[in-house]
């Protein structure tokens, strides 16, 4: 585990929970509603394996650096390793495991036939240049070659990597193989084997996954007031389809704070962060407020789409949003959520509504296996079929067992592990 910094020290300790640390709290309690044998969830508290590499960099100026990339392998029972590859100064070996803990339990939920993985480089990608950028990324797909592969370990974008960067892991990857393999990862530009539809996809199904809590709830979507923060991929996405669903979109934010216009703002002609970076306060609003003022706004619906651990012991009674949808991985932290379930404010969890992502990433795996690419019209469908789907799955043991959103995603993902795990049974 990293050495906390200065600031990180002055933190509370419910902020300083890892997400291994909160997956693990989410498995125990997940286990309490449903009938698992015990060593199946003490294997799941655990990773199949942690790669660690070193991964060496030669800077345009010359120089030589070498970084530290991971990656976690959490579980295949229900198929090959899924999930992300971040390049962020933060990340370590026990980020990504409990990354990779979140990835299996998503894959679950979602009825996908994979397990979960994380993993990434503790680099900051601003302080790169774009040739820099491929190759530390060419030679990294060379340190993960014998770990990754397209019924082994898929990768795909996460914070500080994008469709580019998966358009180079496959090639390094395809080159050391001998033959194309677009397969090796998701993500990337649909030119060279990419769907449609996957930069979209969180923030598509954070949107799906808000209309049906409204509806759920006895609302009207057309009458429901929404604060997105985060305008990257899954916050602008979200906040854009809600708007045109009908909804007030009235606060979103980034990096640099919030706006705010209590009649609704026009999100679509506010940039996002890949069109321009950190440039929400630039448009004109009646109002500008903090990052943190965004999450105790009136509004019915919040969406923490950032980054995680931004609803904390320390502002959970503020939060002052109807519902609250997670559209980042991990924004609510476990004591918050605990505050939250207290005073009745549903939660519906990250697992369950930005799981777009690795929904349409299986379409586009799917894809690469055939050789046969999908329209984005049908892309769109079937992601829609699917959340209706698994929503439907994890609304029957909400009504059923009177569970949290969240326990009761833990209970339907815990349930199909555990049924794989005990039909494969243990190696000897």
């Amino acid at each position: 585990m990293t050495t906390p910094s200065p600031a990180t020290e002055s933190k509370s300790e419910d902020e300083l929970d890892s997400a291994l640390v909160t997956a693990r709290r989410q498995l125990e309690r997940a286990a309490t509603h449903v009938d698992v044998d015990p060593g199946v969830v003490e294997r799941l508290k655990h990773p199949t394996r942690v790669q660690q590499v070193s991964v060496p960099l030669e800077r345009d100026g010359g120089s030589v650096e070498v970084f530290t990339g991971y990656r976690a392998q959490h579980d295949d029972v229900r198929g090959p390793y899924k999930g992300g590859l971040r390049y962020h100064p933060e990340v370590s070996a026990e980020e990504c495991t409990g990354l990779s803990m979140w990835m299996t339990w998503k894959c679950a939920v979602m009825d996908l036939p994979f397990g979960g993985g994380k993993g990434g480089i503790a680099v900051d990608p601003k302080s790169l240049s774009a040739d820099e950028t491929e190759r530390l990324t060419r030679r990294f797909a060379e340190e993960l070659r014998d770990a990754v592969g397209p019924t082994k370990d898929v990768p795909a974008p996460d914070m500080g990597t994008d469709a580019q960067t998966m358009a180079w892991f496959m090639d390094a990857y395809s080159m050391q193989q001998g033959e194309t393999i677009p397969g090796v990862v998701t993500g990337k530009p649909p030119v060279i084997g990419g769907s449609y539809g996957r930069e979209e996809a969180p923030g598509r199904s954070t949107a799906i996954a808000a209309r049906e809590a409204v509806t759920y709830y006895d609302r009207e979507v057309s009458a429901t007031t929404v604060a997105v923060q985060g305008f990257g991929s899954v916050g602008a996405n979200a906040a854009r389809l809600l708007e045109d669903w009908g909804a007030t979109v009235v606060a979103v934010s980034d990096v640099n704070g919030a706006i705010y216009d209590p009649d609704g703002l026009e999100t679509h002609a506010i940039p996002t962060h890949d069109e321009a970076p950190e440039a929400v306060l630039e448009h004109d609003a009646p109002e500008m407020l903090g990052n943190d003022e965004i999450l105790e706004l009136d509004v019915d619906v919040l969406i923490p789409a950032a980054v995680g651990n931004v609803i904390t012991a320390d502002n959970a009674d503020a939060v002052a949003a109807d519902i609250v949808v997670e559209g980042a991985n991990g924004p609510t932290t476990f004591a918050a959520d605990t505050i939250l379930e207290e005073r009745g404010v549903p939660v519906i969890p990250d697992i369950l509504a930005n799981a777009g992502g690795v929904t349409v990433s299986y379409f586009e795996w799917l894809q690469d296996i055939n050789r046969r690419q999908w329209s984005l019209e049908r892309v769109n469908d079937e992601l829609e079929e699917h959340m209706l789907e698994a929503w439907d799955d994890v609304r029957a043991q909400v009504d059923a067992e009177g569970l949290t959103w969240r326990d009761a995603a833990y209970v339907v993902a815990l349930s199909r592990i555990a049924e794989a795990k005990e039909t494969r049974g243990l190696w000897p």
